[in-house]
């Protein structure tokens, strides 16, 4: 029976995570009551005793916990971007893209894991980790190992939230996404420049008018940080927009 309030074919998902090739969480969003509250499979494999020593843990424990099953059946499976792999964890269906072959001597990728409930179908559940992934690697330039993960984990952050809000999927399409997220990220950089220029407004005048001016027309070609990146942005916006 379908959850009152949703269409009955509108995805629903329990988690998102983004693991390192240990299994350790760099980034992810547990949804709803998922991982909150020890669930029905604890209590049933440890009895009372257990149920409420399973009780006393902090939400993160109980995540952390979870996040380990999981790795023990997906660690060292490496699942290629258009082929998700498929592994039931406490009950629960994950559905994986990303990670690297036992044994390969490259850098790991980083695995892209979606928690969905036992009813939903594992068809859809891959189709959403594939879209995802993809908008990643095109984020990240196609390197999607840990250290580039972690060097740009507010992208990652503002990914999750284009693809998922609430445990409702919003987009599945990688270009669409990438673009929404580096379009937002834009967004609030110039935000945070309007808000920086404000606060210098008011600190006095100490910047002078002819300085602004030698800034913005006499730099010979030489650019600040902040623009470098503000045009590597909409470059790849364009890019993106032209495939």
């Amino acid at each position: 029976m379908a959850s009152a309030g949703l269409p009955p074919l509108l995805p629903k998902i329990d988690a998102i995570l983004v693991l390192d090739g240990e299994g350790n969480r760099l980034a992810g969003k547990y949804f709803g009551d998922f991982m909150k509250t020890p669930t029905a499979a604890d209590a049933a494999a440890g009895g009372e005793a257990a149920d409420n020593a399973t009780k006393a843990q902090s939400v993160e424990q109980l995540r952390s916990s979870f996040e380990r099953q999981l790795q023990s059946k997906i660690g060292g499976i490496g699942a290629r971007p258009d082929a998700a792999e498929v592994v039931t964890v406490l009950g629960k269906t994950a559905v994986f893209v990303g990670g690297s072959p036992a044994g390969n001597g490259s850098p790991a990728d980083v695995r892209v894991v979606h928690i969905g409930p036992p009813g939903e179908s594992e068809l859809v559940l891959a189709h959403l980790v594939e879209g995802m992934y993809e908008a990643l690697s095109q984020l990240m330039g196609g390197a999607t190992d840990r250290n580039m993960i972690l060097d740009n984990l507010e992208l990652v952050f503002l990914l999750i939230d284009e693809h998922c809000d609430g445990g409702i999927i919003l987009e599945t399409d990688g270009h669409k996404l990438a673009s929404s997220v580096l379009l937002r990220d834009e967004q609030e950089t110039r935000m945070d420049q309007g808000m920086d220029g404000q606060m210098g407004g008011a600190g006095g005048g100490q910047v002078p008018s002819q300085g602004m001016g030698m800034g913005m027309g006499g730099m010979g070609g030489d650019m600040t940080i902040g623009q470098a990146l503000m045009q590597a942005r909409n470059q790849i916006i364009s890019n993106l927009s032209q495939t």
